[in-house]
């Protein structure tokens, strides 16, 4: 039996680490300013007895209940795991002064007659699980309940009683322990818990009692026991922090802000509609000369005239370009600036003054080297993909406007939308979605 129980304890104590390593992997994560306590001591004390109501071998008809008392040491690594390193002393009383079973039989005549042990230490290494929190909805719950295993070592010196003759054993006993138990803990306040247990230890041994009674068989005893435990360091306690509550809470929280983003998509919805209103009254061309109606100086020109950039026929036509466009650095310069210098109102098509100055430059060079211009609008991937079709091109128009205002030929001008589907940078931080809201400008 001590051969077995000694090449498992290793075994035993390599699971019950692993076992708190893996629990530390799947701790849930939680806000980074949240701090929990996870270290904590406890006292406590309570009667031992030898034996147990979980049944077996006695070697003594009367076993006594005795103070004892004990401390530990816990880490707790998420809220439903933590590694324990406790010790108890104290002392363990019997005697034959009762038949055995239940009165049914005789007591016990010859050989030892009592025993008293004093409990030097009994030192294990357990791990404690809790078994639910109380309330689903309590992000701190008062009330725990768990169990407990281990293994560990005992040292005592066991004191028989024959007769008149009372023998001590020479020197204490040393032997491994299996203890496993249950209890129920109460938190008192933030740092302060009050705790009650109860576990059984197993011993590797017949000589808890000094006495072996028909055979060799391992002695056991148990401990009933009251007591509390301090929290040590910053934060609430992480055993007692209920991730069940803190997940619905992070939904509710969610919900809420998905309701506050759908009326700010609502709002801006209207004010998008109100825009397109706006920009079909500036970009209507009833003649289809490529100018619109408020910039147009000759209405309701003929089809297929050709006209200057307010919309009038020119007096002669354009003589047919036949040698190479020749477009110098100097000339995508300006177009570079242009992007880089153009701002629209708010998820608007509305041209803010500051970009007036790069755009005449480019419609100056639009004028005297008869460059055609590509104007290509492009949004984030903020609201419904229609909403950005549709601005991005009404972006790209409200440009071509401009610069056909300014004596750029409208026919030389192309001016497309192309909403979220070309980001040049990620959507996810708004320096990249800023980067995405732009209008492009090619020369050719």
């Amino acid at each position: 039996m001590k051969q077995k129980l000694f090449k498992s304890l290793p075994v035993a104590l390599a699971a019950l680490l692993i076992g708190g390593a893996a629990q530390a992997q799947e701790a849930p994560v939680t806000n980074a300013a949240q701090q929990f306590s996870t270290w904590s001591i406890g006292v406590n004390a309570g009667v031992l007895t030898p034996t147990s109501p979980l049944g077996g071998h006695n070697d003594f008809s009367k076993n006594t209940s005795s103070f004892g008392y004990g401390l530990y040491v816990k880490k707790q690594f998420t809220p439903y795991f933590s590694l324990k390193l406790d010790g108890i002393r104290g002392k363990l009383k019997g005697d034959n002064s009762k038949s055995f079973n239940d009165g049914k039989g005789v007591a016990i005549v010859g050989g030892n007659s009592k025993f008293e042990t004093e409990l030097n230490y009994a030192a294990s290494l357990s791990a404690e699980v809790n078994m639910f929190n109380i309330d689903l909805f309590r992000k701190q719950d008062a009330l725990q309940l768990y169990v407990t295993g281990g293994a560990g070592l005992a040292g005592y010196k066991p004191k028989v009683t024959a007769g008149n003759v009372t023998t001590e054993y020479p020197k204490d006993v040393k032997e491994l322990i299996i203890p496993v138990g249950l209890g129920a803990r109460f938190k008192v306040s933030d740092k302060v818990n009050f705790n009650l247990g109860w576990s059984v230890y197993f011993v590797d041994g017949d000589n808890l009692d000094g006495t072996q009674r028909g055979g060799r068989h391992s002695d056991k005893f148990n401990y009933a026991h009251a007591g509390l435990e301090f929290a040590l360091g910053k934060g609430k306690q992480l055993a007692f922090s209920n991730p069940v509550a803190a997940s619905y809470d992070e939904a509710i929280q969610a919900k809420n802000i998905a309701n506050s983003l759908k009326s700010d998509l609502d709002a801006q919805k209207s004010e998008n509609a109100k825009l397109r209103t706006e920009m079909s009254d500036l970009l209507k061309d009833t003649d289809g000369d490529g100018v619109a109606d408020k910039l147009d100086k000759c209405p309701n020109t003929p089809s297929g005239t050709v006209v200057d950039g307010a919309g009038c026929p020119l007096v002669a036509p354009a003589p047919v370009v036949t040698e190479k466009v020749i477009i110098t650095e100097a000339d995508r310069k300006v177009v570079k600036q242009a992007i880089k210098d153009l701002e629209f109102d708010l998820s608007k098509a509305t041209i803010r003054s500051k970009s007036y100055a790069s755009l005449n430059r480019v419609a100056n060079l639009l004028v005297t080297k008869n460059f055609s211009l590509k104007l290509a609008g492009h949004t984030d991937n903020t609201g419904s993909a229609d909403l950005n079709m549709r601005l991005s091109k009404d972006r790209a128009e409200s440009v071509k406007a401009y610069l056909v205002s300014q004596g750029a030929n409208a026919s030389r001008i192309e001016a497309t939308g192309y909403g979220k589907n070309q980001p040049i940078a990620t959507n996810k931080t708004a320096a990249g979605r800023q980067k995405n809201r732009r209008v492009e400008f090619t020369l050719y």
